[in-house]
């Protein structure tokens, strides 16, 4: 029997009816902290269900839109007030509070749902502490009346340039971080790309890492809602604020023959700028602003032109469809490091958006359209190893358990 396995009985046996998990992302760009946390909820929650157990769950987010997505049985949305990235840092995206008021606001609205709703498991996506620390009250008055409940703290594979993770971990105290969570999930195969290694997490956090692999496999598929007939490219900017370089070119490319074009600009993609790619597109080829399930668009296209983002690429990955990432370069590095560690392994083909022309991609088209790519070698199974990595978790009696520290030292399992 896999360790794995006893970890699934114990508990089957020792953890409540029904389990009660907070999944939470600060979302001040793009969708695709909620679409990954959106994707654990459904995952944990058909995991769960298969051993016997009950899950119900609030998905925490500032994305007002997020809530168009389905929800598994037993969750519901809590959408606190949103936020935008600024020239020197986060501001409120629609209410006219000074940032201060809004981060106090935000930060009693999550404080009220990890006190009341009284979770067994909570996942914090990305940002340990929130924006401007607005978890930390929460989490510490959690840790002291439910100690046995599980705080998580969930990673994409990739944070950005070392030096950049560095001072982000500076800014935070790393022994309030020890204190609030039990463990780091980094969702990746250190095959690829391993932030421990690399330096993007620190030296003394590295005993709480495990890594589970991609986030890819098992997402569930609905009916696609696009407007293009088969057969059909996709082009996508995940949630469209930095998308109109990757869509206006793509919108003037010349489709190989037979094919049409389905472009989804993203919802936050300003009204002006989709103007734009709407102007430019020519017969055949449809802008919109959104559809219902990503996924569904990419498994049914010919090929996929999509930008870096990790939830993106998780979902091509699921995939056998052919794709162009031409990864976001600025503020961050994290997607152009994620596009190159992936196209060395032959997961996907990669532009430098430098690079990246109507010609090129016109040229890219014709050579893939309609081929299908074996995505092997790389774990892309993430969301059934954290369900197990849960089911060990709840196991625990307290926060005080020893701790394994050779975590590390495993390959993605």
């Amino acid at each position: 029997m896999k360790t794995s396995d006893i970890g699934v009985t114990k508990a089957a046996s020792h953890t409540p009816r029904t389990l009660r998990v907070v999944l939470y992302s600060h979302d001040s760009q793009g969708l695709g902290h909620t679409r990954r946390n959106l994707a654990l909820a459904h995952s944990l929650t058909g995991s769960f269900k298969r051993a016997g157990q009950k899950v119900s769950g609030v998905l925490v987010t500032g994305v007002a839109g997020a809530t168009r997505f389905d929800t598994p049985e037993g969750w519901d949305w809590v959408v606190v007030p949103g936020i935008a990235k600024g020239a020197d840092g986060y501001l409120p995206r629609n209410l006219a509070l000074k940032q201060t008021k809004m981060i106090k606001l935000r930060s009693s609205l999550i404080s009220a749902v990890l006190t009341d709703f009284r979770p067994h498991l909570v996942v914090v996506d990305r940002h340990p502490f929130g924006v401007d620390h607005e978890l930390v009250d929460g989490l510490e008055r959690l840790r002291r009346k439910r100690p046995s409940c599980r705080v998580v703290l969930g990673l994409r594979e990739v944070l950005d340039q070392p030096a950049a993770a560095r001072r982000e971990w500076e800014a935070l105290d790393l022994e309030q971080v020890r204190r609030c969570f039990d463990e780091l999930w980094v969702y990746g195969d250190p095959l690829v790309h391993d932030p421990v290694r690399s330096g993007e997490i620190p030296p003394p956090l590295a005993h709480l890492v495990r890594h589970t692999g991609y986030l890819s496999r098992g997402r569930p598929v609905r009916r696609r809602t696009g407007s293009t007939a088969i057969p059909f490219v996709v082009t996508m900017a995940g949630g469209g604020s930095d998308g109109l370089d990757v869509t206006l070119t793509a919108a003037r490319a010349a489709l190989p023959s037979g094919l049409e074009h389905l472009i989804v600009t993203g919802p936050q993609m300003p009204k002006d700028d989709r103007a734009k790619v709407e102007a430019a597109a020519g017969p055949g080829t449809h802008v919109v602003g959104s559809v219902r399930d990503a996924l569904a668009e990419i498994e049914s296209a010919a090929a996929v032109v999509a930008m870096g983002g990790y939830n993106t690429v998780c979902e091509i990955m699921s995939t056998t469809t052919p794709a162009l990432i031409v990864p976001r370069v600025q503020p961050r590095r994290e997607q152009l490091i994620r596009a190159r560690g992936l196209a060395r392994h032959q997961l996907l083909d990669f532009c430098h958006p430098d690079e990246f022309t109507s010609s090129v991609l016109s040229a890219w088209w014709l050579e893939v359209a309609g081929r299908q790519v074996a995505r092997n070698g790389v774990n892309l199974d993430g969301l059934a190893t954290t369900y197990e990595y849960a089911a060990d978790l709840l196991t625990r009696q307290t926060k005080t358990t020893p701790r394994r520290t050779d975590w590390t030292h495993h390959a993605a399992v």
